[in-house]
């Protein structure tokens, strides 16, 4: 473990005296691997999601995710309901942690926007409105406007801005939704880096996503298999290029797309070829590696649990989020943590890569949540 973790963990067994006993008693391993889980569930109030307080206490997980609709029951119904009932639910989540847990959110603007109006939250607009008007006094007061609300909300982490570039503007999940700042891969970068500079300014943990690129799609990672291999070029990776050789080392989110091009055989998501090989090792990237949803049927029809959790891992996953939004498993933090314990203790994957992913969330945490526990 690095040097300057060492004050931190000390200052967790200094500020949670009342806890000490439990998180001595969980083994080291275990630990490691609830911090690379994040979990979706259902409920407004920790009370109406018993479920969720169990895998943060027992399990340790390392984070939530949170959803204003509930896909699988076509219901309104979820996480958000008001800036107050918000306010308290995260702080109740965090109070349950011994680790400062990730409080994540898809607040991208526009029409990717859980904080809705509708719920007492301010507008927000989209990154297509903004990388058309592709001014700099605009895109940060757009992100001001959102790091402000998370910070509000006590939501540490934001799953944006997008770095997809705007290949097919008929693209389902990307184009047709206003995700993608531009077709121009300059105009992505520049308002990407105008974004994760502002969301850093007021604490909040950017991730950008969807790597190595959604924007040339034709059909939706959700839903079924999506295959970018004739449409997919190396423009893409331009904003990653740059923004990583600027620095950039929060998070990086997989896609589920497939690219023959890079791999083959599996999808981004699954793929060393992608995640170690491109973005980490020829992009240089050093910092936290979530997947997109685990759950979506791009990977979940294709790859058994167990396949999808060893592969993804393998390939360089830091962080696996289910999201428990395209189907709802209440227990799918304990299998995932089975899973991992089983690879590692069959010597399918070595403890050693456990460690790694536990060291990068750590040192994300580290710069982030901490000081605010």
């Amino acid at each position: 473990m690095k040097k300057t973790l060492y004050p931190l963990l000390l200052l967790m067994l200094f500020m949670m005296p009342q806890q000490l006993s439990a998180f001595e008693k969980r083994d080291s391993l275990s630990i490691k691997i609830g911090q690379m889980l994040m979990i979706g569930f259902r409920g407004f109030t920790v009370a109406e999601a018993p479920g969720i307080a169990e895998d943060i206490r027992k399990r340790l997980i390392g984070g939530v995710v949170l959803f204003d609709y509930d896909v699988p029951l076509h219901s309104p119904s979820r996480n958000v309901n008001s800036p107050e009932q918000l306010s308290r639910l995260t702080l109740d989540l965090q109070k349950l942690s011994e680790i400062p847990l990730l409080i994540a959110i898809d607040q991208e603007g526009g029409r990717v926007n859980r904080l809705k109006p509708s719920k007492g939250f301010p507008p927000s607009v989209s990154a297509a409105h903004l990388g058309e008007l592709d001014n700099p006094d605009s895109t940060r007061a757009a992100a001001l406007r959102t790091a402000r609300t998370l910070k509000a909300m006590h939501i540490g982490m934001n799953f944006a801005p997008v770095a997809d570039v705007n290949v097919n503007a008929q693209n389902p999940v990307i184009g047709k939704l206003g995700r993608s700042f531009s077709a121009d891969p300059s105009v992505v970068a520049r308002n990407d880096r105008i974004t994760v500079d502002t969301f850093h300014e007021e604490g909040i943990i950017s991730t950008l996503k969807h790597f190595p690129g959604h924007g040339s799609s034709t059909t939706d990672t959700h839903l079924d298999f999506t295959d970018i291999t004739s449409s997919w070029s190396e423009k893409e990776l331009e904003p990653y290029r740059a923004l990583i050789a600027g620095g950039y080392h929060d998070a990086v989110m997989t896609a589920h797309v497939f690219n023959g091009k890079l791999d083959p055989q599996y999808p981004a998501t699954l793929s060393k070829p992608v995640l170690d090989g491109l973005l980490r090792k020829k992009l240089g990237f050093t910092g936290v590696i979530v997947s997109d949803d685990m759950q979506m049927k791009a990977i979940a029809d294709r790859y058994g649990l167990e396949e999808s959790i060893r592969l993804a891992v393998e390939a360089g996953v830091d962080i696996l989020l289910f999201g428990n939004n395209t189907s709802y498993d209440p227990d799918i933090a304990s299998k995932a943590a089975a899973i991992l314990r089983t690879l590692v203790e069959k010597k399918i994957i070595p403890e050693k890569r456990i460690d790694l992913s536990y060291r990068r969330i750590m040192a994300l945490k580290e710069r982030y949540l901490f000081r605010c526990k």
